[in-house]
């Protein structure tokens, strides 16, 4: 919570006083600003119970973004024990990934892809993965713009690399998700495409994704 500021002296009031005045309007088009207000008393007349209200709207409004947060975390969650277990019970890692996760994950593509031919894998050139990655073990990003790109017949970078990744599931990325496999061998990763941003919305965070990725390794290792 935000830690409350000293009052302001007698001419800064009057500034804002002044500047409220001459434009009516313009707390009522800033509604995030009512999250940071007290609340004025219903006897102070209809005008300030209107804003009362905005204020609590601004409230409710933050709540259920905080709750719908809150469940997709958990399905995510979900969705990823499903998949952890399939590949515990894989014989071949690399086929679970592109064959059975999509389905349990609720995505359109998943596939395995490595800096060396690996049967199974999507191969990517050197220093793709870390690249990619950038230090951390997953990554979210929304790539509509880029698959408009690829349907105009553009080869922009990112499409450049939708295709490395998603080879021709690379149109149904409109969403992906990169995350890091770990391993003491060649750079690897999981590619998780998606059409719908509310499957691969980074507000569901990256740790459920993460042990995925390290789930994998396991896989793989065995």
């Amino acid at each position: 919570m935000t830690a409350a500021r000293p009052l302001p002296d007698a001419a800064e009031s009057d500034l804002v006083a002044a500047f409220l005045r001459a434009h009516p309007a313009w707390l009522a088009e800033h509604p995030e600003l009512y999250r940071v207000l007290a609340p004025p008393r219903r006897v102070h007349g209809e005008a300030l119970t209107d804003h009362m209200a905005a204020m609590l709207r601004a409230e409710r409004a933050h709540a259920s973004a905080l709750i719908d947060a809150g469940r997709a975390a958990a399905g995510m969650a979900g969705r990823v024990q499903e998949a952890v277990l399939a590949l515990m019970r894989a014989v071949d890692p690399a086929d679970c990934i592109s064959a059975e996760l999509p389905g349990l994950l609720g995505i359109d593509a998943a596939a395995l892809c490595a800096e060396e031919p690996l049967p199974g894998c999507h191969h990517l050139p050197p220093n793709t993965i870390g690249r990619l990655l950038d230090g951390r073990d997953v990554v979210f990003r929304a790539a509509a713009t880029d698959a408009r790109m690829a349907d105009a017949g553009m080869a922009g970078s990112r499409t450049a690399d939708a295709l490395l990744l998603h080879a021709e599931a690379a149109r149904l990325a409109l969403h992906d998700a990169l995350v890091r496999v770990p391993g003491a061998g060649a750079p690897m990763l999981l590619a998780l495409a998606s059409r719908d941003a509310r499957v691969l919305d980074p507000a569901q965070g990256s740790g459920a994704l993460g042990f995925l990725g390290r789930a994998a390794a396991a896989a793989l290792g065995r």
